[in-house]
């Protein structure tokens, strides 16, 4: 009788043992494989959760900070230099920070991303006539009715000079979908006036009291709030959103091919002056 308690005994504790492991031992180890296989957090997301605020959702700056996808100074620095930047910041410049929140792989991610933007670790560049390309910016295409290249063109647009540091795909993307990640910076204004007077255009500057936009003709226009009787912040940019059907694929490897090697050709000419 002793012998079969004793038994019993060793029976239910062995069985409460392995229902300790399964309970909690096992869900432990799952959790922990989970997290190993977990991808890190994308450069893409914390660039613009964080970043975009200052530099542009394309690196390309904005109000509070300077480009830091197309400046020849920056696409030189190290990776290391660059993650250096990002972790203990530039407090003369106004650039804090990050060390406390993002970790060694957020930086790495961060530092990836931004090569991304800067046309480092993209596709090939298409294999287009630059020359066709050229003809094609200032003239059929109107690409030059609104941004500037070569010191040539119009300022409605952000200036197109080293756009080619980018990716051949991330440009077509930027030619064929204008307002896929727009940045909100960049979208089209409607504002009307008391007199019954509309315009559209991209802001330039606004506080609580006035707003200053551009229309598509170039002309600046200074309004007191006061007077007008509607702000709309449009969905989209002024950028026409019908170049995948009016341009050809031959026309947009074109223009790519003009827009990397006008980029190419301008970072020579920086390293040169340096």
């Amino acid at each position: 009788m002793r012998s079969r308690c004793r038994l019993e005994l060793f029976a239910a504790a062995l069985m409460l043992r392995w229902l300790l492991i399964y309970r909690f031992l096992v869900p432990f180890a799952l959790a922990l494989r989970v997290a190993a296989q977990a991808p890190a957090p994308a450069g893409q997301q914390l660039f613009s959760s964080v970043c975009a605020g200052c530099h542009g959702l394309d690196g390309r700056g904005g109000e509070h900070a300077p480009d830091i996808a197309a400046n020849a100074n920056v696409r030189r620095l190290s990776d290391v230099g660059i993650a250096h930047i990002i972790r203990d910041g530039i407090p003369a410049a106004g650039m804090p920070a990050f060390s406390a929140r993002f970790n060694s792989d957020q930086i790495d991610a961060v530092v990836k991303y931004l090569r991304s933007l800067q046309g480092q670790g993209g596709t090939a560049a298409a294999k287009g006539n630059a020359a066709h390309g050229h003809a094609l910016f200032f003239g059929k295409a109107g690409c030059s009715g609104c941004h500037l290249m070569e010191g040539q063109g119009g300022f409605l647009g952000s200036d197109l000079s080293g756009y080619g540091s980018h990716s051949a795909e991330d440009i077509r993307t930027a030619i064929v979908d204008p307002n896929r990640n727009l940045d909100p910076r960049n979208r089209a204004v409607t504002v009307a006036s008391r007199s019954g007077e509309t315009y559209t255009g991209v802001l330039r500057n606004e506080d609580n009291f006035s707003l200053q936009m551009q229309t598509a003709d170039g002309t600046f226009h200074l309004f007191d709030k006061s007077d007008l009787t509607g702000i709309e912040h449009l969905n989209h940019s002024m950028m026409p959103a019908e170049y995948g059907s009016e341009l050809s694929k031959t026309d947009l490897d074109d223009l790519i091919a003009y827009l990397k090697a006008s980029a190419k050709a301008g970072g020579s000419q920086e390293d040169e002056e340096e």
